[in-house]
């Protein structure tokens, strides 16, 4: 009865075993994506930067953090949100100004310069990959770009509800 006992606990455990396959875990797409957020200098808490990936069908969040820097693109750690949220934003790239393409600068205005706050974008798309910090003060930035100033941060309040 031992030996029976033994072997059916042997033969449960390498079943166990076999059955537990290691979980893929969702990885965002190198390419066509559109990184948004707002970031504060002056704040505190997990709201002073946040930001996001949007890609044709997942919306990403970063954990990292961290302020973004002029000189090299945003590296996040972003973790796949709810389809809700993506559902939520899905058409913020539709609001992408085409005339940001145009710009020769990576800074637009004074982000966050008065406590104001600023927000990061990244574009990729069909091999074009470019990135911009953009001043949240509307009268230090070009008129162009007051309507997506407004999409981008309507969209991180609706995904932080």
């Amino acid at each position: 009865m031992k030996a029976i006992k033994s072997i059916v606990l042997s033969a449960l455990i390498v079943l166990a075993c076999a059955s537990c396959k290691k979980k893929e875990e969702a990885v965002p797409s190198d390419t066509d994506y559109l990184v948004f957020g707002h970031f504060y200098g002056m704040c505190q808490g997990e709201q002073c930067v946040e930001i996001f990936k949007l890609e044709t069908r997942n919306l990403w969040e970063d954990d990292n953090d961290h302020y973004p820097g002029q000189q090299d693109f945003y590296q996040g750690h972003f973790l796949l949100l709810p389809s809700a949220k993506f559902e939520a934003v899905k058409d913020l790239a539709d609001d992408f100004p085409a005339a940001l393409l145009n710009e020769t600068e990576r800074v637009i205005g004074l982000p966050d310069a008065g406590d104001w706050g600023g927000l990061y974008i990244e574009y990729s798309r069909n091999g074009t990959h470019r990135f911009w910090l953009l001043d949240q003060k509307k009268d230090n930035v070009p008129a162009y770009l007051h309507h997506f100033i407004d999409r981008v941060n309507e969209k991180i309040a609706l995904i932080n509800l």
